[in-house]
């Protein structure tokens, strides 16, 4: 019976994958990236992130849609290992967000684990699950689909 051996993206490997770039790119590393079916991508809050001179500058919130991103940005770093599409000029385009709840405050300071799972993989149509926790505390969870632009060799 062979293991399963989880695999991970540091920050060089995902800019590899994924063309974003500050200060849109939201995830500081991938781990536990399992046969293109789960990962947990990190995000470091920092209160230097431009969102936060807006978003509340008294009070600073990660604004929902950013943790939303930042979990799309997980799934697409995920697919990308699975796939070896670093340096390949892999897009990703969100197609749907469904049953978005945010039940916690992101704010500077907070490591926001991003829990994604792949609901259906394959072609270009992709649907995910996530979740994003601080500390073990529920923070957002999310359904979304995404068209996956994949190169073809």
């Amino acid at each position: 019976m062979s293991e399963t051996v989880a695999k991970s993206a540091d920050i060089d490997l995902i800019k590899r994958i994924i063309p974003h770039r500050y200060p849109f790119l939201l995830v500081d590393k991938v781990v536990d990236i399992i046969d293109g079916k789960t990962a947990t991508g990190i995000k470091n809050v920092t209160y230097n992130e431009p969102h936060f001179q807006g978003h509340f500058p008294e009070t600073p919130i990660m604004p929902g849609v950013t943790i939303i991103e930042a979990m799309a940005q997980t799934a697409a770093v995920m697919v990308g290992v699975e796939l070896d599409l670093a340096d390949k000029d892999f897009l990703v385009y969100f197609m749907a967000i469904d049953s978005a709840k945010f039940r916690r405050k992101v704010v500077p300071g907070d490591v926001l684990k991003l829990h994604v799972e792949t609901r259906r993989g394959g072609g270009k149509v992709w649907k995910f699950s996530g979740r994003a926790e601080v500390d073990g505390e529920l923070a957002c969870q999310v359904d979304f689909t995404a068209m996956m632009d994949i190169p073809k060799d």
